[in-house]
C-alpha cells in the first residue's frame, strides 16, 4: 500500500509517498526511480517536482479517507478532554480581565502582573526537565501529569473564592491571592508543553491531532464562556447632557454580566474536572492502551518507535540541519503566535471599530481549533509545506504588526475594506499558525528520542521571550498607541 523514499540531500523533500492499485502511469518503481534522480537539467527538475506534487497529493488524499479509519473514538474523546485541560486557567483569567479590573486596585495595569506570573509558571517546566535529566532518579510521567492537572484544576475552584483578596505590600495594595493563584495555574500550563505533549506521543500519530483540538478548545471554551456572561458586549453611547453651547455629551452604557467571576472560574473548574477524568481514563483503560504506538519509551522520556502499517504517514529521519531548523522554526512561530499576538492584536485592530476587534478576537480563537480539526483529513509532513505555511504566516504577522505599531491610524483604518482585511489577516496567521505547529510536532514526534521534550522546551522558550520582549515593547516604549475607543 505505502512506501518510503529518501531524498538524500534534497531540502524540503516529502517525507511520505503514497500510491494506489488505481495509480495511473506511476507505479512504485518510477516514485523511487524519481526520487533518487539527480538533478541534471532544468526539465528533469521540473519533472521530478510534478511527481512529487502528485505523490503528495495521493498521500494526502488517501490519508483523509483514512480519517475515520484505524482509530478508537473514545480514545480521541480523551485525547481532547486531556488537551482542554492545559492553558484553559491562564485564558480563561485573561479573558476575564476587563470584570477583574474594575475590583483590583491595579485597574488596567492588571494585564502587565498576570504577564510576569504567567512566566513565572515556567519554573515548572524547567524543574521538570533538570530534575529528569540530572537526578538519578525518574519522575513518573503518568503520576506528575496526575499531580499537574491537580494544581491547575484547585488553582481555578481556588481562584473563584480569593480572587479580589488583596494585601499590602510596600505601602500599596495589590491582589497578592490572584498573583500567587495565576502563579500556580501557568505552572499547569507552561509544564503541559514539555510533559502532556511528550506522553501523547506514546498513541498513534492520529490521537495528537486530537489532542491538539482540545488544547485549541482550552482558548474556545473560557471565550465562549465569556460571551454568554456578556463581556463581549461593548455596550453603546447614551446622550446623558447637553450643554449650553449646544455640545452634546455622551457616556457608554454597558449591562451587567449575566453572572460574575465567581461563577466564571466555577465554570472553568468543572471543565478541569473533566479534563482530569480524561486524562485519568486516557492513562488506564485498556482500550487506550490498545491504541498505544509501537514504542519503547525508557528513562528520561526517550521514545524509540517501529514500524506501524496503520499510521496515515511514515516520516523518515531529519538531518540534522532540519531537526534543528524545525526547532528554530517552532521557537520562532511560539515567540509570536504565544508570546505576542494576545498583547497586540487590540493595538491591531481596535482602531477599525469595536466590531472588528471582538471578530478578530473570536474568530482568531476559533481558527485554532478548527485548523486542528482540518489535520485529520488533510494531514501532512512535508517540509515544503510547512517551509510555505511558514512563509504565509510571516507575511501576515508583519501586516497585523505593521497595523498595531502605526494604530491608533493604520492603513484604511475608516474604511469597511481595512476591517475586513484586519480580521481575515487575523484568523489566517491563528489558522495558519496552529496547523504549521502541529505538522512540525507530528515530523518531530517521528524522530524518537527526547524530541516532543524538546519541541515542548523551544515552545515554552520562545513564547516566554516574546511575551517579556512585547512587555517592555508596549510599557516602555512608545511604538504602541493605543485607539480611542470611547463615546
Amino acid at each position: 500500500m505505502s512506501s518510503g523514499t529518501k531524498n538524500n540531500g534534497h531540502s524540503g523533500a516529502v517525507y511520505a509517498v503514497l500510491s494506489t492499485p488505481n495509480d495511473a502511469g506511476f507505479g512504485t518503481r518510477q516514485f523511487d526511480r524519481c526520487a533518487n534522480d539527480e538533478p541534471s537539467e532544468l526539465s528533469a527538475f521540473f519533472r521530478r517536482g510534478s511527481r512529487h506534487i502528485i505523490a503528495n497529493n495521493k498521500m494526502e488524499l488517501k490519508a483523509a479517507g483514512n480519517a475515520f479509519k484505524n482509530r478508537n473514538w473514545i480514545v480521541d474523546l480523551l485525547a481532547i478532554f486531556f488537551g482542554i485541560g492545559t492553558w484553559l486557567g491562564v485564558n480563561g483569567s485573561f479573558i476575564q480581565l476587563p470584570l477583574l479590573v474594575n475590583e483590583a486596585p491595579e485597574g488596567w495595569s492588571l494585564p502587565s502582573y498576570l504577564s510576569v506570573m504567567v512566566q513565572l509558571g515556567n519554573l515548572g517546566p524547567l524543574l521538570y526537565t533538570a530534575f529528569q535529566k540530572y537526578s538519578p532518579w525518574k519522575l513518573n510521567d503518568g503520576w506528575t501529569i496526575h499531580a499537574v492537572l491537580a494544581i491547575g484544576t484547585l488553582s481555578c475552584i481556588f481562584t473563584a473564592f480569593f480572587y479580589n483578596k488583596t494585601a499590602t505590600i510596600m505601602g500599596n495594595e495589590h491582589s497578592v491571592a490572584l498573583f500567587i493563584l495565576t502563579i500556580f495555574t501557568a505552572v499547569n500550563a507552561c509544564t503541559s508543553s514539555v510533559l502532556f505533549m511528550p506522553y501523547m506521543g506514546r498513541f498513534k500519530e492520529q490521537y495528537m491531532v486530537t489532542y491538539f483540538i482540545g488544547e485549541g478548545l482550552s482558548g474556545l471554551l473560557p471565550s465562549v464562556t465569556a460571551l454568554i456572561q456578556g463581556i463581549g458586549n461593548t455596550g453603546s453611547c447614551v446622550l446623558v447632557n447637553v450643554t449650553e453651547t449646544g455640545e452634546e455629551i455622551y457616556e457608554q452604557e454597558t449591562q451587567p454580566p449575566l453572572f460574575d467571576t465567581k461563577v466564571f472560574f466555577l465554570i472553568l473548574f468543572g471543565l478541569m474536572v473533566l479534563s482530569y477524568i480524561g486524562y485519568t481514563l486516557l492513562h488506564a483503560l485498556p482500550l487506550s492502551k490498545r491504541e498505544y504506538a509501537q514504542v519503547t519509551v525508557s528513562k528520561g522520556n526517550k521514545y524509540e518507535y517501529g514500524q506501524d502499517d496503520n499510521q496515515p504517514t511514515k516520516v523518515e529521519k531529519l538531518s540534522r540541519g532540519q531537526y534543528i531548523g524545525m526547532l528554530l522554526l517552532m521557537g520562532a512561530i511560539s515567540l509570536f503566535s504565544n508570546g505576542m499576538f494576545g498583547s497586540i492584536q487590540s493595538y491591531s485592530s481596535a482602531p477599525y471599530g469595536t466590531r472588528a476587534y471582538h471578530l478578530s478576537a473570536t474568530l482568531s480563537v476559533i481558527a485554532n481549533p478548527v485548523a486542528c480539526f482540518l489535520a485529520m483529513f488533510l494531514h501532512f509532513t512535508s517540509l515544503r509545506v510547512i517551509y510555505v505555511l511558514s512563509t504565509l504566516a510571516a507575511i501576515l504577522t508583519g501586516y497585523v504588526f505593521t497595523t498595531a505599531v502605526l494604530s491608533p491610524y493604520p492603513p484604511l483604518y475608516d474604511q469597511t475594506i481595512g476591517m475586513v482585511l484586519v480580521v481575515t489577516a487575523w484568523t489566517l496567521v491563528l489558522g495558519i499558525v496552529s496547523y504549521t505547529k502541529l505538522g512540525i510536532t507530528t515530523v518531530m514526534r517521528a524522530q524518537g528520542g527526547q524530541s516532543l521534550v524538546w519541541v515542548g522546551a523551544i515552545t515554552q522558550l520562545g513564547s516566554a521571550i516574546g511575551a517579556v520582549s512585547i512587555f517592555f515593547a508596549i510599557n516602555y516604549t512608545r511604538y504602541f498607541v493605543a485607539a480611542d475607543t470611547s463615546c
